[in-house]
Formats: structure tokens, sequence, C-alpha cells
């Protein structure tokens, strides 16, 4: 395992208040990403690879489209890959990830499917993709973000009489659970150790509190987690999640929370049928 005494000692230290940044994700790729080790290169990419998700799907869309330079690829790369297999040839998985020559794929044959539901297939494939990674801790935070986002998806279906079943993304067992358990907790009382925490969190009216609280429920795990991890990859692996997270709370104040929330609410109301106590 490789030790990166050097970048580590010399990144800035990070909290979630902060508000401004001297460092961002674009700089972790141009300046340290090239003392890392090929394997550990391979564990970045995997954060990363989310600016490459959203690039896929916008170039399905208009193959013109500005990307996020943030990605693995570039906008050439990217239309290279998507002309070959729309034409049904295949990218080697050495150099093009399979999940997303697989979506890709998917994507051409079933365009008729709305783009969220794209979404949703692109995510599930990249978590499954992520958490079969042989480091243990990269696994884990898939996992983990995985079960989050599916257990609030889940908590905010029941509270608006949705059905859950088709909104959870992925196939674990803890999936399978939130989409066909109609006990209190989706009988995953003992499975998830902050199920109560998460029930508390999707009570929260407010949508930018309740994202600040999500995220400090994320930056606890990642801390506590990598407690004993120094010089790792893993602290590195940390550091950029936690980077990113600061960018997004520096970029989102209260009053663009206010709009987001706002637009949400109105295309929930326009996409399904919410009961008039809760508009």
């Amino acid at each position: 395992m490789s030790k990166y005494y050097y970048l580590v000692a010399g990144l800035p230290e990070l909290t979630l208040e902060d508000s401004k940044l001297s460092y961002t994700v674009a700089d972790f790729r141009t300046e340290l990403y090239p003392a890392l080790s090929e394997d550990d290169k391979r564990l970045i990419d995997l954060f990363y690879l989310q600016f490459d998700n959203a690039n896929v799907l916008k170039l399905l869309k208009d193959k013109d489209a500005a990307i996020d330079p943030r990605g693995n690829y570039s906008a050439e790369e990217l239309t290279e890959y998507i002309s070959l297999l729309k034409e049904g040839g295949e990218v080697s998985d050495r150099v093009f990830p399979s999940y997303l020559s697989v979506f890709i794929s998917e994507y051409v044959n079933l365009s008729a499917e709305d783009g969220f539901l794209h979404e949703d297939r692109l995510a599930a494939l990249y978590y499954a993709y992520a958490m079969k990674c042989k480091n243990k801790f990269v696994s884990a935070w898939f996992g983990f973000n995985l079960v989050i986002n599916n257990v609030l998806v889940a908590l905010t279906a029941r509270k608006f009489k949705m059905d859950v079943a088709p909104l959870i993304v992925g196939d674990t067992e803890v999936c399978e659970a939130l989409r066909t358990s109609g006990a209190r907790d989706f009988g995953l009382g003992g499975e998830v150790e902050w199920l109560e925490q998460l029930v508390k969190i999707s009570e929260t009216e407010e949508l930018v509190e309740r994202e600040k609280k999500i995220d400090r429920l994320r930056w606890n795990w990642m801390e506590e987690t990598t407690f004993f991890d120094y010089f790792t990859v893993e602290r590195l692996f940390v550091f950029l999640l936690q980077l990113e997270m600061i960018e997004r709370w520096i970029s989102l104040d209260k009053e663009k929370g206010s709009q987001l929330f706002r637009s949400i609410i109105a295309a929930l109301k326009d996409e399904v049928r919410i009961p008039a106590e809760f508009r």
C-alpha cells in the first residue's frame, strides 16, 4: 500500500463550515493526481466518474453540449465512445468503465424512457461498479451513500403516499427491503445503524438545513471510518469528498437553497399526485 506522507501533510485542514477555499477538486486532479500510484489513480478515478456520468447524459441528449471538465474523459473521447457503442461496437473496459458502456447501449435501445429514469439507471450501475472495488473504504463509502439516498427517498415517498419501489436505486438487500417492506423501519432497524438519524433528518422541513444535516452525517462517517488512515489513499479520497461538499455549500447560499426547494416542489406537483394536505 502506497503512503503519501508529503501529499497528506501538505493538504489544508477542512471543515464543513468553511466559507472559502484556496483549493478545489479540479486543483487536486492537476496537482496531486500525477504523484499517485497507478492503482490509487484508479481509485481516485471512481470519485471523478460522477462528472463523467453527467457528461455522458448531456452528450447523449446533445452531442455538442458543453461538459464538466472535472471528468476523467474529454468531450472528444466520450463522443468517440458513444458513437462506437451506438453503432454496435465495443469499447475495452481497460479504457472506459464497463458500466458506462452498458448504460450507453441501453440508452440507445430504450430512448423512449424519460431522462429521470435514465439518471436512476446510470446511478444504479455506477454504485454497483464502485462498490465492487477492492478498497474496503471506497467500496463502503459508495454503499453508505446508496443506503442514505434510498432511505431518504423511501421516507419521502411514504410521506407523500407514493409508491416506493420504482424510486429505489440499486439491487442490494437493503434496496429490496425498502421496495417491499411495509414495516415502519422497513425491517432495517438492526441493519442500518443510523436509520433513526435519517428519519429525524427526513422530518426537517427546511431543505438547506436538511441537506446540511445529511452532509454532516456523511462527514462524520468519513472521519470515523478513516480515523487510523493517516497517509493513505483513503485519506486523499476523504479529502476530495470533503472538498466537494464545501465547494457545493459555498455555491449554494440560503436564498439559492430556497429557490431550489421551490423548484423541486413545483416539479413534484407536476409529476406526481401529492395529497392536498402536503402541498
